[in-house]
């Protein structure tokens, strides 16, 4: 039943402190220049505003020096998939929507703007965004359901000319990795010598999945709903066939418990349960990554009886793997130098960056991955990804 303005007491709201922070919005549009008397007004808009516009229409480039489009970010969602939510629609994402953009500008000082959109066709979501691009430096996707997200970014990214960047798979994935090349080397190891399990085959768990092969995993097998992807298993949708084809070299079947018998890695993106007795199970030295929110795949405290390194999701335990370590550096990394894509490349400079925040004599198991307010996050992330699309020959800059 839909709630009316009738139904519910915006007072009664306000004595819980998330409904107070968040009425009104967490978000507003400032000027930059000064409107003071008409020939301000003049200069700001008709007629001085003709220049610019005709300059913008014999040149278009120049849009980036004289709007505000270079350093501006679409944050957009049709509210399939939002948090643990599941699909609550575009009206009710919006929240996320507002707090995304709040944290674009707290960490790397970009600007972003919320759009949720009432379409989940793909075809009808791609039209849209691609549409509404001309107005943005980058299009950031937020809480679109796999596998429908896979296909939407790909489209886009082949359509548009400003980085496109689905910040569920590749921002999750980017800390991952950094969380996880710290992990391995306070154990003594490479990632080269470790094999890993992932529970879950949505948006991050396939990203993550993708970085780590990228980044020379030794093997990784990838569990969904119906167990471990496998070649020959029936019923794979196409991503899921792609990850059956380059992971679980060791052809390992059954469920994600069983594959973690004499595993070194766990990576929990599935919202299920693990046993303390097969996190027990797995090698000396193993590292838990326990992501689901709120709830763990396993307790942070039962996995710490068995595992050397623990991270979860969450804020109230050691090694949160936060997004926001990895997207607002990233954009402001590739806005920076007007980069017409984000690279594979450029994702895994980002997470060494990040990795290397955490010096030497910082490393502990409490302590792989840095705090989202570690003021060395966003510029270190910021100078690998320019860096890296330089390298990449996707800079314009």
């Amino acid at each position: 039943m839909a709630v009316t303005p009738s139904s519910i007491s915006l007072e009664a709201l306000d004595l819980d402190p998330a409904f107070a922070l968040h009425r009104g919005g967490k978000l507003e549009i400032r000027s930059t220049v000064p409107v003071r008397n008409a020939d301000d007004l003049a200069l700001a808009y008709t007629p001085g505003v003709a220049k610019v516009c005709t300059a913008i229409a014999e040149e278009p480039g120049l849009v980036n020096e004289y709007t505000w489009v270079s350093n501006v970010v679409a944050v957009i969602s049709d509210g399939t998939a939002v948090l643990g939510l599941g699909d609550i629609g575009p009206a009710a994402a919006m929240p996320v929507m507002e707090g995304k953009a709040l944290l674009f500008k707290q960490f790397a000082g970009v600007d972003a703007v919320p759009i949720c959109i009432a379409c989940t066709d793909v075809d009808e979501i791609v039209e849209t965004v691609a549409r509404l691009a001309p107005s943005f430096g980058g299009i950031n996707l937020e809480d679109i359901s796999a596998p429908r997200c896979f296909e939407v970014e790909d489209r886009l990214r082949e359509l548009l000319d400003i980085p496109v960047f689905h910040d569920d798979q590749h921002g999750t994935a980017i800390v991952v990795l950094a969380a996880l090349k710290n992990a391995a080397r306070l154990t003594g190891r490479s990632l080269g010598d470790l094999r890993a399990v992932v529970a879950g085959a949505g948006a991050s768990g396939v990203a993550v999945s993708r970085i780590l092969l990228n980044a020379g995993i030794g093997d990784i097998a990838v569990s969904d709903s119906k167990g471990l992807i496998h070649q020959g298993r029936d019923g794979l949708n196409p991503v899921k066939e792609a990850l059956a084809r380059d992971t679980n070299r060791a052809a390992l079947q059954g469920s994600t418990e069983e594959a973690l018998a004499g595993a070194d890695v766990f990576v929990g993106l599935s919202g299920s349960t693990v046993s303390e007795e097969a996190v027990a199970s797995m090698a000396p030295g193993s590292i838990v990554f326990a992501l689901s929110n709120p709830t763990p795949e396993v307790h942070p405290e039962v996995a710490r009886r068995h595992a050397q390194v623990v991270a979860t999701g969450r804020s109230d335990f050691p090694n949160q793997i936060n997004n926001v370590l990895a997207f607002p550096g990233v954009f402001r990394g590739a806005l920076d130098v007007r980069a017409s894509t984000i690279t594979e490349n450029m994702k895994v400079a980002a997470a060494e960056a990040l990795a290397a925040v955490v010096g030497g004599d910082e490393l502990s198991a409490d302590y792989v991955i840095p705090s989202a307010f570690d003021e060395r996050v966003a510029p270190a992330v910021v100078a690998a990804v320019a860096a890296q699309a330089r390298a990449d020959g996707v800079a314009r800059l």
